[in-house]
């Protein structure tokens, strides 16, 4: 199985949030980056949860429950015939119980920084993280 990360503002929908609703629909992504990333992500893949904002830090581990689908409010295909927004389905799995920021990760060479999009490309709102890292947030972020 695969991990990835999903990027919220945490006024928005933070992982909190998603502990009380026991689930929720992953949406509101536009980039067509990653899109790509949403249609790939498959039932069963692990996802960190990262709070955006003033905390730039990993909230928690989900767990996707969906293959990736048509966004209700936005469907369509785009012009490959795929997905135009597509959403999946995300509940969690536990809270961090370590504070692993931004700064931490940029801090930590064993994070291979140079391969994880979350310091390349730090805009990108969904983004695989490869094993080697995820295994490191785990271990740093107490999940």
């Amino acid at each position: 199985m695969a991990t990835w990360l999903l990027k919220t503002e945490p006024d928005d929908y933070a992982f909190d949030d998603l502990v009380r609703d026991g689930k929720a629909v992953w949406d509101g992504v536009n980039n067509p980056a990653a899109n790509i990333h949403l249609r790939a992500i498959k039932p069963g893949d692990s996802a960190f949860i990262y709070h955006t904002g003033t905390e730039r830090r990993i909230a928690g581990l989900a767990r996707v429950v969906s293959a990736a689908y048509e966004d209700p409010k936005h469907p369509g295909l785009n012009g490959k015939g795929d997905i135009a927004r597509p959403v999946v389905d995300v509940e969690p799995v536990k809270a961090a119980k370590k504070s692993l920021t931004l700064a931490d990760i940029k801090a930590d060479a064993r994070f291979e920084v140079e391969s994880f999009e979350l310091v390349r490309l730090p805009r990108l709102s969904v983004m695989p993280v490869p094993g080697p890292v995820a295994k490191l947030i785990r271990s740093a972020a107490g999940l």
